[in-house]
């Protein structure tokens, strides 16, 4: 894989994440919120899986694998937090 392509989806994936950050700490509800959390954190296991292809780190799917394990679960408690069942 050449270097530009290596550097566009690089530069695609963070714009993405800055977005979805932007979407965080702007967001006018607690739900719009929590959905660009999920988006953010799909994408970080995205970006997490490419590096692992890049640099032939195969770890980095495993990392990529627990974090949305975890970010799943945050994101049910989060879901019933909003809806009151906590």
């Amino acid at each position: 894989m050449s270097e530009t392509t290596v550097l566009v989806f690089l530069a695609v994936i963070c714009t993405g994440i800055f977005i979805c950050f932007l979407r965080m700490l702007k967001g006018p509800t607690a739900s719009d919120r929590a959905v660009a959390v999920d988006t953010m954190t799909t994408t970080v296991v995205a970006l997490l899986v490419f590096l692992g292809f890049v640099f032939q780190r195969y770890v980095y799917l495993d990392v990529a694998l627990v974090y949305s394990l975890l970010a799943f679960l945050g994101l049910v408690a989060i879901a019933r937090f909003l809806e009151g069942g906590i």
